[in-house]
Order: C-alpha cells, then sequence, then structure tokens
C-alpha cells in the first residue's frame, strides 16, 4: 500500500477559524488523507491565516515563512494559505509571499483535497482575485442560500466516512474532524456580516451574514457530544442576528433550549453579541433556561456617543449602563465581557472620559483593549483628524491599566460565590484548571480548583470561590459535589 498524505492544520485567529479548520480536516480526512499535529511531519502545511488587524496579519505571515523554513530539511513538501487573509487578498498575498506555495479562498474549500494534491504534484492553483463582497447586498433570499453553498458553508460530503468524521445531514451541514481533545468546541450559527461598522473589513471578504439552518446546528452539536464535548459555544459575525434571513429573528431563543437538552451537553454559550441588538426575549432566555451560560459577550467597542456615531455604531454609557442592570436583575451571577478600541479618529479627553466613566460602572469580567489603526479598504481609513500614533499608544496603556485593575476588582466580587466549573486540564504540577459559566474559552479567567480529587477532563463540577489571582478565581470543590462527579464517572 502507498503511504498516506499527511497535512497539518496551523490554526490562528479566532474560534471561527478554529471550525474552519475542523471542517477542512473532515474533507481530507474522508478523502484519504492522514492529519498530523506537527507540520514538520507532514507533506502538506495548511495555514489558517487571520486577516482582520495588522498584528494578526504579521503572526499569520510568520507562520506561513515558519512553516516554509521546515521543507529545507525533514518531510514538508508544500505550504498552503487558507482563511481570512488568503480569502481577502488572493492574488496579491500570492505574489507579495512566494514562499507559500499556495494560497486558496474560501470557494476552494470543498475541493481542498484536490487543491493540495495538485500543489503536492508540482501544479500550480492560480490565486482568485478577491472580488468585493460587499457588492453582494442587498441580496435576495436564493442568493443568500447560493453564497452559503458555494462559499461559506460546505455542501455533501463522501457518504462512507473514516471514524470520528461528522457525517453532513443536509447541503450546509459540514464534515468536521475534531483537532483536539478539549470538552469545549466551537459550533458555527452562521457567517458574513451585514452590518458596516466604519473600522471593521470583515464584510468584505467574509460576505453578508447567512444564518445555518437550526438543524444543522442542533445535528452537529449531537455529533459533538457523541465526542465528548461537554461545552459548545455558538459563534459568528454577530449572533443576535441569527435567523433575520431565515425569516424570524428570534430563532436563536427558540435553538438555545434544544441546545441545552442534546444529551450529554453541560453547557451552551453565545459569543458576539451586538448590544443595540439585544431583546427582551433573548436576555430572558440566557439568563433562566437551564444550562445555557448567563454568558454576555457584548460589543461595546466605546461608549462616547460621538464616537459610536463615527464607529457607524448605536448606544452611549448610559444605556449600555441600563443594559446591564438590566441582565443583572435576571442573573446577578452574569459574566460579561467586551472589546474597546482607544484612540479613534476624533476621540477627544471628554470621549476618553466618558469611556473610562462607562469601565467603572460596568463591573466586567473581562475586557480586550485595542489601540486604533487604520484598516485599508474601511470608511475609518478616510477619516481626517487621525490622532498621533504617541496619542494612541499613550491611551491605550492607560486604559489597558486600568482594566487590568477593574477586571480583577470584579473577580474578588466573586469571592463566596458558588460556581460550576467544567475542568479542563488536570496536571499533577499545574493542579486542577476549568472555567465558570461568566468564562468563555481563551479570552476570559479560568478557575483553579484547590482540590482534583476523583476529577477528570470533562466533570463539571460546583465549587466556592474562596480567593483571586488577577482575573482568575481559585474555588474550593463542595463536597456533595465531587460524590456526584465520581459517581457519575463510575
Amino acid at each position: 500500500m502507498p503511504e498516506r498524505r499527511t497535512v497539518a492544520l496551523v490554526t490562528l485567529g479566532c474560534a471561527r477559524n478554529e471550525v474552519d479548520s475542523e471542517e477542512l480536516a473532515g474533507r481530507l480526512e474522508a478523502d484519504g488523507w492522514q492529519l498530523v499535529e506537527d507540520a514538520a511531519d507532514a507533506d502538506v502545511a495548511v495555514v489558517n491565516t487571520c486577516g482582520f488587524v495588522e498584528a494578526a496579519k504579521k503572526d499569520s505571515v510568520d507562520a506561513l515563512l515558519e512553516a516554509n523554513d521546515l521543507k529545507s530539511h525533514g518531510r514538508t513538501q508544500a505550504v498552503v494559505a487558507v482563511g481570512c487573509m488568503a480569502e481577502r487578498y488572493g492574488k496579491e498575498l500570492a505574489e507579495a509571499l512566494p514562499e507559500a506555495d499556495g494560497v486558496l479562498g474560501f470557494d476552494d474549500y470543498t475541493n481542498i483535497s484536490d487543491r493540495l494534491q495538485t500543489i503536492l504534484s508540482g501544479g500550480i492553483h492560480a490565486a482568485h482575485t478577491p472580488r468585493d463582497r460587499r457588492k453582494l447586498l442587498p441580496i435576495s433570499p436564493a442568493e443568500r442560500q447560493e453564497s452559503a453553498a458555494s462559499v461559506a458553508l460546505p455542501g455533501h460530503g463522501p457518504a462512507d466516512l473514516p471514524e470520528g468524521v461528522a457525517p453532513a445531514s443536509g447541503p450546509r451541514a459540514p464534515l468536521r474532524r475534531r483537532l483536539d481533545g478539549s470538552p469545549v468546541a466551537s459550533v458555527k450559527l452562521a457567517s458574513g456580516c451585514d452590518r458596516r461598522c466604519s473600522f471593521c473589513a470583515i464584510p468584505s471578504f467574509r460576505g453578508s451574514f447567512i444564518s445555518r439552518r437550526p438543524s444543522d446546528v442542533l445535528n452537529e452539536t449531537r455529533w459533538l457530544a457523541e465526542q465528548g464535548v461537554k461545552e459548545i459555544m455558538l459563534v459568528s459575525e454577530n449572533n443576535t442576528s441569527y435567523g433575520k434571513d431565515l425569516g424570524d429573528i428570534r430563532l436563536l431563543e427558540s435553538l438555545l433550549p434544544e441546545l441545552a437538552e442534546v444529551d450529554g451537553i453541560e453547557r451552551v454559550r453565545v459569543s458576539y453579541l451586538q448590544p443595540a441588538e439585544m431583546r427582551p426575549g433573548l436576555i430572558d432566555v440566557l439568563t433562566s433556561t437551564p444550562k445555557v451560560a448567563p454568558y454576555f459577550d457584548l460589543s461595546f467597542q466605546h461608549s462616547a456617543p460621538g464616537v459610536l456615531r463615527a464607529m457607524r455604531r448605536f448606544g452611549d454609557t448610559d444605556r449600555f449602563l441600563e443594559l446591564l442592570d438590566t441582565i443583572r436583575s435576571k442573573a446577578p451571577e452574569a459574566g460579561v465581557r467586551s472589546n474597546f478600541i482607544v484612540g479613534f479618529p476624533g476621540e477627544s479627553e471628554s470621549d476618553l472620559a466618558e469611556l473610562e466613566r462607562f469601565l467603572n460602572g460596568a463591573r466586567l469580567d473581562a475586557i480586550g483593549v485595542f489601540g486604533y489603526s487604520d484598516e485599508e479598504g474601511t470608511e475609518a481609513a478616510t477619516y481626517d483628524n487621525k490622532l498621533d500614533e504617541d496619542v494612541v499608544a499613550e491611551r491605550l496603556a492607560h486604559i489597558s491599566r486600568l482594566a487590568e485593575e477593574l477586571v480583577s476588582q470584579r473577580a474578588e466580587e466573586r469571592v463566596g460565590e458558588t460556581v460550576q466549573v467544567l475542568v479542563e486540564s488536570v496536571d499533577e504540577e499545574e493542579g486542577v484548571h476549568g472555567r465558570g459559566a461568566h468564562q468563555a474559552p481563551e479570552t476570559d479567567g479560568q478557575v483553579l480548583l484547590t482540590s482534583g480529587a476523583g476529577l477528570s477532563v470533562g466533570r463539571m463540577v460546583e465549587a466556592k470561590v474562596v480567593g483571586t489571582e488577577g482575573v482568575d478565581l481559585v474555588a474550593e470543590p463542595l463536597t456533595g459535589s465531587l460524590a456526584c462527579s465520581e459517581e457519575a464517572g463510575r
């Protein structure tokens, strides 16, 4: 028998990219490729790039160059770029980075195996010339479905699949192969975005917002549960818009209880929520549904009205604080995180003070702060009144220090609370770590359990918070919870 072709997937960027990589892995394995973890052991190294901000683009280029270095020694024969940066720049990236043997866009995903085989065999697959996906708006429901089938979401797969590869249950249900043993997995609700924030380029290469069918989301969740997943995190560019193109903007409210009832799933988490699109019914479901985490990943970005209008966004400090008060009146323990941009064109000292007022009153569990920089192709890049780089850097440092203090204070407020902790790592030296309902993977803090007796990865344990380490919590497992956990493992 000839030796199987090997491929490694290197993933950068957000949780949506992680899902894309697992879908690509499913397609490749279904077509006979052997997946390996280390790019040095692969015939082809596929780098799933991020094209969102300059730092992420640099990381993507560095990863491609690092993979290219492997070709001078060892097994690696080809390096291929996929993902957002590859889609956004296409032919331009291929010309600027000849170290990449191929640059594949989203349209190539359904034929990923053939594309890699062509490149591995010494053939050339011409990189696409990017089209401006913003021109897809407005589009009809039929055009949305066509876009979903050809670009944003995979189609049918082979009928006979290797063990561990998710079956395709419909024309928009992806093949998927898990690439790690984590008890947490992301599930895409949709692709693309119809919002036109002046600083964001995502709609230009991700296209219009296209919801997945609820049945596909449910089937994928059931399959993940069979693979040992205990928590699913729903991801898209804007989860609050889910269902609008399917004729029901409240579809998320009805889908969440169904997902929570999937056998084996212990927690459902929703990310990427737009404050201006939050509605009472969605807040009610997120704060009162068993197994649905009362977790609010709210994209505030700023709180000064003038800055928000320049960003093509809505709201202000008082309205945002009212939203948080509403959430906490229904679930006092609710977790809230957000990201903010400082140094936006025209941002005044009083605008910055307004942002500080909001941060001091918001009691956020996790805060991401970014300094503004021009993103090509965006409206904000054409704005006047740009701030000097040193002013942006100074404001970034100032707000980042404030954010660090505030999230530590918020963690201290949780001392004495009882939290449901999903165990994610058990190590003799490092101890037992997990996350509470208010903590999302990667972006937020974690919980260090004071005892690991009877615990293993994937267990859900009730624990009392007894201390903090910055944003992280230290918690003592409750005796009854440990006993239940041990019994569940028998």
